[in-house]
């Protein structure tokens, strides 16, 4: 029963990887029209209010059961904590991956901010989690094929670089939170709460730092309605859901394949063509994912969540 559950949370996680790799065209189409602030405003908040029914009609369904009143204390300081927390991680992130894009190339762009699969047991191990050689082996194939696949010119360190570094860094941070929530409270009202979070603090930035337009909005409303719906909505909350039973270097593994299906999303989309480099990326980055699946008597144990020195 474990195993099925297992599997179902790291398809989950492929999911929102897929979702979110599909998105980097709406991403790239919408900035055409509108700023990163203006952007991610309204995606976040379209994100949020698309789950608030969601909750209702889970709610409708949930089993009624008695509890504690420190319980329920407890339940909504957590959901309150861990959606704020969450929301301000994501914020921060997205709002620096999409300003250094303006500034630096798709492709180091990929690859820099796929680096939080090494940020994450790095950052782990600050936080008393351990990662077995099993999965610093997958970390290591997995940006290796990230290079392959993202990076197309000779690296250097310009202002865009510097802004999508530290944006992996806050996606980092925002997996540890959600690892560390998650399991304490509710997914989906969680990933609202985030959402809604996020949007506020971008449209405050946006009133700040842009001149926003309702045409220029409504110009850019297909990929703003696919960025809010399916990356936000959908793609964050199967990110929460499939994180409850994973552990987070696992989980940043798998959800690094989102530049993999970013690639091949630009490939049947927008008919960009696949270079052999970038076609051997993939088949790296695949191989890492299903090493890191493998059963854990091969390595060692994939991590142990809460394992104290």
């Amino acid at each position: 029963m474990e195993g099925k559950t297992e599997i179902r949370s790291s398809l989950m996680l492929l999911a929102a990887a897929v979702i979110w790799g599909v998105a980097f065209v709406a991403q790239s189409v919408g900035m055409d029209y509108v700023g990163p602030f203006t952007f991610n405003a309204a995606r976040s908040l379209l994100g949020g209010i698309v789950l608030i029914p969601c909750i209702f009609l889970l709610n409708s369904r949930e089993k009624k059961t008695e509890k504690k009143e420190a319980d329920k204390k407890a339940e909504r300081r957590n959901l309150l904590l861990g959606g704020v927390s969450c929301g301000i991680c994501l914020c921060i992130a997205s709002n620096l991956q999409q300003i250094g894009i303006s500034y630096t190339t798709v492709g180091k762009a990929g690859f820099i901010t796929a680096m939080y699969i090494i940020l994450v047991p790095l950052l782990g191990i600050f936080m008393k989690k351990r990662a077995g050689l099993r999965v610093w082996i997958s970390v290591a194939m997995a940006v290796a094929g990230l290079y392959l696949l993202c990076m197309t010119e000779s690296f250097s360190i310009s202002i865009g670089d510097a802004y999508v570094m530290v944006c992996a860094l806050f996606f980092a941070f925002h997996i540890l939170v959600i690892d560390y929530f998650s399991p304490r409270t509710d997914g989906v009202k969680m990933s609202c709460i985030q959402f809604l979070v996020s949007g506020v603090i971008s449209g405050i930035l946006m009133l700040v730092f842009e001149d926003p337009s309702l045409s220029s909005v409504l110009s850019a409303w297909m990929p703003i309605v696919y960025a809010g719906v399916m990356s936000c909505g959908a793609g964050y909350t199967l990110q929460i859901l499939g994180q409850k039973k994973t552990d987070p270097t696992v989980a940043s593994l798998i959800l690094s394949l989102e530049s993999v299906i970013s690639v091949l999303a630009g490939w049947v989309l927008l008919g960009q063509s696949l270079t052999g480099k970038e076609l051997l990326g993939c088949g790296v980055m695949f191989a890492a994912i299903i090493l890191v699946q493998l059963p854990a008597g091969v390595f060692g144990k994939a991590g142990e969540k809460e394992k104290t020195a």
